[in-house]
């Protein structure tokens, strides 16, 4: 048996989870970690990390570092990771040099293609789908992978996420029909540089990320379900389309009300919506299958592959899930 804990540093939040895996491929998750931290916020188009972001990074990640302190050092396998706002930052080996610091563990910057891997290895270990649009919509950037027959054909990172779309465009307020159209103009170029996209057309969409698991948690409020977990849960385009409206119709404090949305994100949420909501338009699609599982279990099931020489052999999805 070997433990490993695998440590997001995402541009929106922090995230950490330790796993133990067997020779034979069967993994279980020991424990979950999240703190919502804004890594990118206010970065601006000097891509500067601001020092206020850094210090509520580093905090939660003392948090973290002191819950790994309770495994003894030779049982455990730490890998830090960091996407977007890390990799794009112009002070990055400033923060590279402050992670180290306090994590003792180095932080790998992943490429854009690195974290769409990552995503699609975790998604087609864990969900039945055979042919689909992945879609990771993050703090400040967005991956897109389409699957055909399980393999990824085609890996992308986009510059554009919750946190960036929201600074860049949208009042935090009431957000007004220009600069919706503002930013809904600037997503439309942006996927149309994507010359493969169009083949995704009529696809499932396969979402992950904070943001878009939003819409499946307001979903089971609204419908009262319980016995269901996000990982794997089904949404028509019209059940998505009519829960934006709901989340557009309302000003800050109503969006931080709303049930099965977290109130950290009431700002960012529309922002956060506006990359799926734009490709189910664009892709004419029909569903959304919401994903639990990323770029973290990416890492493990790789990690698994590996050292085992076994594919992973995943839990039930109802274990995967967490609100």
């Amino acid at each position: 048996m070997t433990i490993l804990a695998v440590i997001d540093l995402g541009s929106n939040s922090v995230r950490m989870t330790i796993s133990k895996y067997h020779q034979d491929g069967h993994y279980e998750v020991l424990e979950r970690y999240q703190e919502m931290v804004r890594l990118s916020e206010g970065m601006g188009e000097d891509k500067i990390l601001q020092p206020e972001a850094i210090a509520r990074t580093l905090d939660a990640l003392k948090h973290f570092k002191k819950a790994l302190s309770v495994y003894p050092e030779a049982d455990i396998n730490v890998r830090a990771v960091a996407t977007a706002a890390v990799r794009q930052a112009a002070n990055q080996d400033e923060f590279l040099v402050a992670f180290k610091n306090t994590m003792v563990w180095p932080l790998e910057v992943l490429t854009g293609e690195q974290e769409a891997h990552f995503d699609y290895v975790g998604i087609v270990n864990t969900l039945n789908i055979n042919d689909a649009l992945i879609l990771d919509t993050g703090g400040a950037s967005a991956e897109l992978v389409l699957v055909r027959n399980k393999e990824a054909l085609h890996e992308v990172s986009l510059p554009i996420g919750a946190v960036t779309i929201s600074e860049g465009y949208l009042e935090k307020d009431i957000v007004s029909a220009a600069s919706l159209f503002e930013a809904t103009v600037a997503l439309r170029r942006m996927f149309g540089d994507v010359s493969w996209l169009n083949e995704a057309a009529n696809l499932p969409l396969v979402a992950l990320g904070g943001s878009n698991r939003t819409l499946a948690k307001i979903s089971r409020r609204q419908k009262k379900i319980v016995d269901l977990p996000v990982h794997g849960y089904h949404l028509s385009t019209q059940d998505a389309t009519a829960i934006y409206q709901m989340i557009l119709s309302k000003d800050l404090d109503e969006r931080k009300k709303m049930a099965g949305l977290a109130k950290e994100r009431g700002d960012i949420i529309i922002g956060g919506l506006l990359p799926l909501m734009e490709l189910l338009i664009l892709l004419s699609g029909q569903q959304v299958i919401f994903s639990q599982s990323g770029l973290r279990e990416g890492i493990l099931f790789e990690t698994i592959k590996r050292e085992t020489g076994h594919d992973v052999i995943a839990p039930e999805p109802a274990a995967m899930t967490i609100d």
